[in-house]
């Protein structure tokens, strides 16, 4: 029973921080033909009422309790804000039927702050990521010959499947712990701002390298004996769900110099996307690296089957390590967009991911008639793939849009469409004209924008439609000038959210027309958005 408590209340976090942040609570009465609202705010947020039916406010209100009265068919649109982060925009209106306001509109879902895209789909990606990281993780030599000592050990130690199992719970208890703290160490908005830091930025582009050199075999990277040993000591002198936590957290530094890199790419992939992210990323990298410890405790019979260590772990690290050489450009990349530096443009990096794909197609061709028949069918399996990738980046060279890495690539320029890239200039082009506006607010490094621009403003359809508008591109993470900053607090004061991508439209005059566009990649959808 003991053991139990502990793991639940290790597991709270998690739970406690899947709330959603709704630090502002309506309730209405009746007085005549009005209703007469009441909004009651948490300590150190305020409220901006954005709109009140079709009348735009852009009030900010600080007292708690605050009333207001309007006529019971008029929706008031809001967000609010503390000192760290804004929630996105919520629409709520008086209910008839009970003397209470009720929430409408697909705004309501967006109370989470994510900075690219909005909602659980983003999350589910942050988890899938994690989940493909913590599979990557099990293959390296630092985890692999690993899987057998334990689960042999336990099943000696007489606790078997129940000790595997706890060992396992135990594993992902450490890495979500590890997502929390991150969150709570920086906070989303923080780790926000961090994400598109040029010397964070910078900083895990050299730290990938440097691994990727290591897993090519230039060096080892290892953290000191003496922590591991302590730690396994520590395990088998003590008792009970202590001593396989302490076992669980030996694994996280054994194998530190192979999930490093992986944990640190997902935490700053997380960065910024919601309070939840970094916990979600780690829970589904947890769960993968714990699962082929729990499956073999279940049937031993099974490790019989299993692959020794031996060659093929060398032949996985170096795929590896061209994969983090590829994946470290985007870090590069965010930072030199940020702020301009232009040693990165959008060839080049395409030239170098070539090379890495092309790579692992010649380092796994080279010699593969010294290897078994099996390993050169799972050879070949990854080689045809390699090629064929390399292939189809190569017409990227010469500007076609390879959409297939849309979300790491620098963005590419749309042909035939003219930009703003300052909110005023546009407008005044917009009334100069008389055409309706419509503002991108992006970022450099968001994820989804790139998505969005390859899929959707990339479209023919889209692309043709977009020519009744004047567009206004505003990066909120451009580091020159305050740029960024000024573009960020537009889009919080002006339009409540502080979301990307994240589309409004105007009129030639700035009054909005329609509700604004956040993340899809189907184009039938944003032209269905689009009033001209």
């Amino acid at each position: 029973m003991r053991k139990h408590l502990i793991i639940l209340f290790a597991l709270m976090p998690l739970f406690a921080a899947a709330q959603l942040v709704q630090p502002v609570k309506w309730t209405g009465e009746n007085v005549g033909d009005s209703v007469r609202l009441t909004a009651t705010i948490e300590p150190g947020w305020h409220m901006t009422i954005i709109s009140v039916g079709t009348e735009e406010i852009g009030e900010e209100i600080y007292e708690s309790p605050y009333s207001m009265t309007l006529a019971k068919a008029e929706p008031i649109r809001f967000n609010a804000c503390d000192d760290q982060m804004c929630t996105a925009p919520e629409i709520w209106s008086y209910d008839e039927a009970s003397p209470k306001s009720s929430p409408k509109g697909k705004d309501l879902q967006n109370s989470l702050p994510l900075r690219e895209g909005l909602g659980l789909g983003s999350l589910f990606m942050i988890f899938l990521l994690g989940l493909l990281g913590g599979l990557l993780a099990i293959f390296t030599p630092c985890v692999w010959p690993i899987i057998p000592m334990t689960v042999s050990f336990f099943l000696k130690k007489g606790g078997g499947l129940k000790d595997a199992v706890l060992y396992g719970i135990s594993i992902i208890v450490l890495y979500v712990g590890l997502g929390l703290l991150v969150t709570i160490l920086f906070g989303a908005s923080a780790l926000n701002d961090l994400s598109t830091n040029a010397i964070v930025n910078i900083f895990f582009f050299v730290l990938l390298v440097v691994f990727a050199l290591s897993f090519f075999g230039l060096f080892e990277i290892t953290l000191p004996d003496s922590w591991s040993t302590a730690l396994d000591n520590k395990a088998r002198s003590t008792g009970g769900f202590l001593s396989i936590l302490l076992m669980a957290f030996t694994l996280v530094i054994v194998s530190f110099s192979c999930t490093g890199p992986i944990i640190g790419t997902l935490l700053v992939e997380a960065a910024g996307k919601s309070l939840l992210a970094p916990a979600i990323g780690m829970l589904g990298f947890a769960i993968a690296l714990a699962l082929p410890f729990s499956l073999f405790a279940m049937f031993p019979q099974w490790m019989k089957q299993a692959p020794k260590s031996g060659d093929w772990m060398t032949s996985f690290k170096v795929v590896l390590a061209f994969l983090e050489l590829a994946l470290s450009l985007k870090f590069l990349s965010v930072a030199d967009l940020a702020y301009g530096w232009g040693i990165l443009p959008r060839w080049l990096f395409i030239a170098i991911w070539i090379a890495c794909f092309a790579g692992i197609g010649i380092y796994l061709l080279w010699n593969i008639k010294n290897v078994t028949t099996t390993r050169k069918i799972i050879r070949l399996i990854c080689i045809i793939p390699s090629f064929v990738f390399a292939g189809y980046l190569v017409p990227g060279l010469w500007g076609a849009p390879v959409k297939a890495i849309s979300a790491f690539a620098p963005p590419q320029e749309i042909e035939g469409r003219e930009v703003f890239t300052d909110y005023e200039e546009g407008l005044a082009y917009a009334r100069q004209a008389g055409k309706p506006i419509i503002i991108d607010f992006t970022g450099y490094g968001c994820v989804n924008c790139r998505k969005m621009e390859a899929y959707v403003l990339d479209d023919d359809s889209v692309k043709e439609r977009l020519k009744n508008y004047v567009f206004i591109e505003l990066f909120v993470d451009d580091k020159r000038d305050g740029i960024g900053d000024r573009n960020s607090r537009i889009q919080r004061e002006k339009f409540g959210s502080n979301a990307q991508p994240f589309f409004v439209q105007l009129d030639q005059n700035g009054q909005q027309i329609a509700e604004p566009m956040a993340f899809t990649t189907d184009p039938t959808e944003f032209l269905e958005w689009l009033k001209y």
